[in-house]
């Protein structure tokens, strides 16, 4: 198959059709003072807008950002990437590490900053929050700024929908308060006072659910360097998949690769049974696909990953390289962005200071090579079946992902016991 072309559930398409989303690196100087931004009119009296909500939080005294970007929250994760300086705003690995960043600017500056995530990240910062930020311990006042996803009554992805109806009860046992954000802009103002409020009496964390669609429209700019290689993320994915033997076992990371895979497995008619796709737990896949390859080893188990997952969890690194496993082959899709929540970039985005593969050779991969091109990935991959492992491959793509992708039409149980079944044999 030519690395040319996309797949959308058994229909061909051509990959140059336009993508909707576009994206941009964070801007490193302040912007004028005077912001101006417009509201979109289809949606000006149903949504809040991304730029005022911003301008009222800077009203409120908070004026340092930083967290894991969310798909509910990507207009004003988009806002505040293209507004705010690099000295003001810091996308983190994670989300106990946007806690700890928090707590670090508050203990300098006596300020309280606001940490923005998806609520599958509040596991992340359990132990930050209970155990620095809490009023018991340092008593750090943040605001926390999060994406509600499985609202209860709303239909989502099944990753989500136990998460989010959890969500309250996690945050209120840890003794934060939590109230949805308003699209009214008084009455989101009125919530940004009580937040406020809150900071001075009680000194701790408080809590800002959003729900689905709260946002009107914001988009990153486009900028050359998110195109500067050949691929996107589904070329050479697809690239990867042709290279692979029969009983390779794959696991996927989460986000759009594992969407990605499973719709070119449904156009080959080839069946799901040899990939398991993380559809949750962001940054670990390497961590499942280690444990397959330790109890298979004379299976080959390629983990499919993406440079935000890696960056999330990237300790793992160090355990799988002094494990040692000789079957374990890792291919990281790096796109220097958080391509499924809206496009802000990673710190992987750096070509020139960061080295994926430096930190790979120095946790005792015993290789890590770089490939661009559709004929470098099919060379690599070649090499790979033969190399004694763990190994590390970085595919360097562009940005950006079809508007039309679907998402898997599995259940995860059935592709839980498809892939037990396949290991067996």
């Amino acid at each position: 198959m030519s690395s040319s072309v996309i797949f959308r559930l058994g229909r061909l398409v051509s990959f140059t059709a336009p993508v909707t989303q576009t994206f941009c690196q964070v801007s490193s100087c302040h912007q004028s003072q005077h912001r101006h931004f417009t509201l979109s009119p289809a949606l000006s009296s149903k949504h809040l807008n991304p730029g005022v909500f911003y301008e009222a939080i800077k009203d409120s005294g908070i004026n340092f950002f930083c967290g894991v970007p969310d798909s509910l929250l990507k207009d004003f994760c988009a806002y505040v990437t293209s507004n705010s300086s690099s000295k003001d705003h810091v996308i983190t690995a994670n989300e106990g590490a946007a806690v700890a960043l928090a707590s670090g600017y508050h203990l300098a500056t006596g300020q309280t900053a606001m940490v923005y995530l998806q609520n599958s990240g509040v596991g992340n910062m359990v132990n930050p929050l209970m155990s620095l930020a809490n009023p018991a311990v340092y008593s750090i006042p943040i605001l926390l700024l999060v994406g509600w996803r499985g609202e209860p009554g709303v239909k989502d992805e099944p990753q989500h929908i136990a998460q989010g109806r959890i969500t309250r009860n996690m945050l209120e046992c840890m003794d934060i308060p939590c109230e949805v954000l308003p699209k009214d802009v008084n009455a989101m103002k009125e919530l940004l006072a009580k937040a406020d409020h809150h900071f001075s009496t009680r000194k701790s964390p408080f809590a800002i659910l959003v729900k689905s669609k709260t946002f009107s429209s914001y988009s990153l700019k486009t900028s050359a360097q998110d195109n500067q290689f050949p691929l996107t993320r589904e070329e050479a994915l697809f690239k990867v998949v042709e290279c692979m033997n029969e009983n390779d076992a794959i696991v996927g990371t989460t986000g759009m690769l594992s969407r990605e895979l499973f719709e070119y497995r449904v156009f080959k008619k080839m069946g799901h049974a040899r990939d398991f796709l993380t559809v949750g737990s962001m940054g670990h896949a390497s961590a499942i696909a280690l444990g397959i390859a330790l109890q298979k080893p004379s299976r080959q188990v390629f983990c499919l990953d993406g440079d935000g997952a890696l960056l999330m969890h990237m300790g793992t690194m160090a355990t799988i390289g002094q494990q040692g496993p000789e079957n374990f082959k890792h291919v990281v899709f790096n796109n220097g962005a958080h391509d499924s929540v809206g496009g802000q970039p990673t710190e992987a985005a750096n070509h020139d200071d960061f080295d994926l593969c430096a930190i790979a050779r120095g946790c005792g991969y015993k290789e890590a090579l770089v490939a661009v091109t559709a004929e470098e990935i099919e060379e690599k991959l070649s090499y790979l079946h033969k190399a004694k492992g763990p190994v590390f491959l970085e595919l360097k793509v562009k940005v950006g992902a079809r508007s039309d992708l679907g998402r898997p039409t599995r259940t995860t149980h059935e592709n839980k016991e498809d892939f037990m079944t396949f290991l067996q044999h």
